[in-house]
């Protein structure tokens, strides 16, 4: 499920490293994890919805590379990142 544009706006400020930052792989995680968490409370109604839940494992893939690739950048920036979002890793 997508999320509202004041939401995802309300995300870019928070996780920007710097103003006008939409590209940095803070923000586009912290996106990321936002519509994951939207769309596996809806696969928990919706248990036959297998369009979505491959949505949903495409979506985890994408942050997991992305957390990959932030972690081999910046172990400091990753682990600020992990704990700020409650991820478990």
């Amino acid at each position: 499920m997508s999320i509202a544009a004041e939401r995802k706006q309300e995300l870019i400020g928070e996780f920007a490293t710097e103003k006008g930052d939409t590209g940095s792989p803070e923000v586009q995680v912290s996106i990321l994890s936002e519509r994951i968490k939207n769309l596996t409370e809806h696969l928990t109604q919706h248990k036959k919805d297998h369009h979505s839940r491959r949505g949903l494992l495409i979506m985890v893939g994408k942050r997991r590379r992305l957390l990959d690739y932030l972690k081999r950048k910046s172990q400091e920036r990753y682990l600020t990142l992990i704990k700020r979002l409650d991820l478990r890793r």
